[in-house]
């Protein structure tokens, strides 16, 4: 496994004593007993790398950090992508992406419905996502749930069939075809401009990628993004697709976050999937999301 860390943050600093307890479940640990206030070493970074890989998820509770702490921790996993709907950035920083259900003066503050189907974050990129961060700012006393698929299980336990129809396939990941699927859904979804568009053309991967750390096979298809697979008949592609999703969301294969106040949740956008159901208006939630580069799927 190759772990690449930038310790320029960090130079000499020791190391924090902090626990990584494993969720019980198909992904997913806990980090205790770590502060992001306080400096990183390069060894505390390769553990939590070395985590992310292995877990596909981090939880790290009760972390009172800031706009500018969150993007400082998130660069130290390579470059931030910008979202291409600056209108939801947080002023200031536009490496942050504001999610959230609240409307202010006639108007959402954040995207309202950035969760509303099953997705790998950026995946329409040509350098897709290695993982996302997001911070909770303020949370709803009930719902607000966060769901994750493991990809590495969904691969695995597919039937050998079907493996070998994917062998080699590539598909296409468009982030125009979720957006004006989902603005039917959604009276906040704005036109994009032609600029916008431009910006973010209709890309290939291969449907199985593997992954550049542990160089282990996922799925790397989504409800959300994958418009068809390359090659097969519109109807066949639909049919694989849907069937490829019931399978990756199978209760066996997917951890439910239960939000709690200033968590920091990092996920690897190249082993999993995620859902949050849309948190009705009147129960006020928003979060801060960063989302770290990864590389060419292959």
């Amino acid at each position: 496994m190759s772990i690449a860390i930038d310790t320029a943050i960090s130079p000499g600093m020791p190391s924090q004593a902090f626990q990584i307890t494993p969720i019980s479940g198909p992904l997913g640990a806990e980090i205790t007993g770590l502060d992001l206030n306080l400096p990183l070493s390069g060894l505390d970074l390769a553990r939590i790398r070395m985590a992310l890989v292995k877990h596909g998820l981090l939880v790290f509770r009760e972390q009172r950090i800031t706009p500018e702490q969150h993007v400082a921790f998130s660069r130290c996993f390579g470059p931030l992508q910008i979202h291409v709907l600056n209108r939801f950035h947080l002023p200031g920083h536009p490496e942050i992406l504001i999610v959230s259900n609240v409307i202010e003066n006639g108007k959402p503050i954040g995207l309202v419905d950035a969760g509303a189907d099953w997705h790998s974050d950026l995946s329409y990129m040509p350098r897709p996502s290695l993982g996302s961060l997001l911070h909770a700012q303020e949370l709803p006393a009930e719902q607000g749930d966060t769901l994750f698929a493991n990809m590495f299980r969904a691969y695995d336990t597919l039937p050998a069939d079907v493996r070998r129809t994917l062998e080699g396939r590539r598909a296409v990941h468009s982030y125009v075809y979720r957006y004006r699927r989902l603005q039917k859904l959604s009276p906040w979804r704005a036109d994009l401009t032609q600029k916008q568009i431009d910006e973010v053309p209709e890309v290939e991967h291969p449907v199985i990628r593997v992954h550049p750390e542990s160089g282990r096979k996922a799925l790397f298809v989504s409800e959300g993004f994958t418009s068809h697979i390359v090659g097969l008949p519109p109807d066949e592609s639909a049919a694989l697709l849907r069937f490829l999703h019931e399978h990756t969301i199978r209760a066996e294969n997917v951890y439910r976050h239960q939000w709690h106040a200033h968590d920091m949740v990092f996920w690897d956008n190249r082993s999993t999937v995620h859902y949050a159901a849309i948190t009705p208006q009147h129960l006020r939630r928003t979060l801060y999301r960063t989302t770290v580069e990864g590389d060419v799927p292959v």
